[in-house]
């Protein structure tokens, strides 16, 4: 027991001595906690402008132009003349899209007929593109149901509609990208810097040592406990403190997190321990994990829906903590989700544990007579390892 208190405390030392993993294990993750979800949190465009070439200049183009002024996501910076001056607008970056009013609007809805309009998007930012064509359709078609309700008027007494479809986000109550996005995310953040953490001290007590690492199980014991600690210290300050200064979807199931949270740290310390062992440098620990970090994400699954990806790529996916316990702590955090809703996940994530501790033993064990080291911290922060 001794020793394992020992490796703790020195563990703890070593993480808050070392400027590379202070900056790595806890300023990464409170600087990351304000700076990427600053990129998101108007969660979705607004005010994007288009240019509307009115050809119609009637009482119903000019109350289909109010319409559209009024809505949150475009603003309408100009009216030019012609379709080639709009075009040339579009061209410049001043807007983003055209709606085309065609002339005799108003005469072809009031003959009973139908009203043709163009809406034309700017396609070399396909996200913006989608917003302006998105919100000025729904507009449209807004637009077009009263229209209709007016002509069957001249035939009679118009109908309500029998059904009425009122559609209402259940979870990312905003429809939001920072919400879809960022809670996934900040659990990769942590995953990573715990990571490289971990790669950096690893790779410096054998840089100092000059050859492979070992330690006996007690001491190993100590150091994934305190790595632990670090971690799932920085995975609920993001699912708590975070989402509730962000406004992000948050406290869905408190224990649940807790524990999920806790699995998940677990594997990752272990994961972080065997690939660390691998390191023969602190450099080298930074040019691998941050190499990973996209790669990772996708594997997650969180931006599209695992069917879309090839079998192989998912079954070798579910090899790494992140895709289980990202998707793990969004549910449970963000989607109210039950132990029992996501009981796989933390089977899955228990038996990454087992495996990675046993590849972290074999890699990292005292074995035979090897002598076992731990790492001590001297008064200027330079680290040394006494045999």
């Amino acid at each position: 027991m001794s020793r394992f208190t020992s490796s703790l405390r020195q563990t703890l030392r070593a993480v808050l001595t070392d400027r590379y993993a202070v900056v790595l294990m806890i300023g990464a993750v409170v600087l990351y906690s304000f700076f990427y979800p600053a990129a998101y949190r108007h969660q979705v465009a607004s005010n994007l402008p288009i240019v509307v070439v009115d050809h119609d200049q009637s009482a119903t183009s000019r109350e289909l132009l109010r319409r559209v002024d009024a809505l949150r996501t475009v603003r309408i910076v100009a009216q030019p003349a012609t379709l080639d001056q709009a075009r040339h607008a579009l061209e410049r970056g001043e807007a983003e899209g055209i709606l085309l009013i065609p002339a005799q609007l108003e005469r072809d809805i009031l003959r009973g007929g139908a009203g043709h309009l163009v809406l034309m998007g700017n396609g070399a930012y396909l996200g913006r593109a989608s917003w302006v064509l998105g919100g000025v359709a729904d507009a449209l078609t807004a637009f077009a149901r009263e229209t209709a309700v007016s002509q069957a008027a001249f035939m009679g007494a118009p109908q309500p509609p029998p059904i009425t479809l009122v559609q209402r986000p259940l979870f990312n109550t905003l429809e939001g990208y920072g919400s879809a996005i960022v809670p996934g995310v900040a659990e990769l953040i942590v995953h990573q810097t715990l990571l490289m953490g971990i790669g950096v001290l690893l790779g410096t007590r054998r840089l100092a040592l000059g050859r492979r690492l070992r330690f006996d199980l007690p001491t190993l014991a100590g150091m994934a406990l305190g790595f632990g600690i670090i971690g799932l210290l920085g995975l609920l300050y993001y699912a708590g403190f975070t989402a509730w200064v962000q406004d992000y979807p948050r406290g869905g199931n408190p224990l649940g997190q807790l524990l999920g949270g806790t699995l998940f740290i677990a594997a990752t310390v272990a994961f972080g321990l065997f690939v660390g062992s691998f390191f023969a440098t602190r450099e080298r620990a930074f040019q691998v994990v941050i190499a990973c970090s996209i790669p990772l994400f996708f594997l997650a699954n969180l931006s599209w829906p695992a069917v879309t990806s090839p079998p192989a790529l998912v079954a070798l996916a579910h090899l790494l903590p992140t895709t289980t316990g990202i998707n793990l702590m969004v549910r449970l955090n963000q989607m109210d989700a039950r132990l029992g809703e996501v009981s796989h996940e933390l089977w899955t994530l228990a038996a990454l544990l087992v495996l990675y501790g046993t590849l972290a033993v074999w890699r990292l064990g005292a074995r035979g007579r090897t002598r076992a080291h731990t790492l001590t911290v001297k008064p200027g922060g330079n680290r040394r390892v006494a045999e």
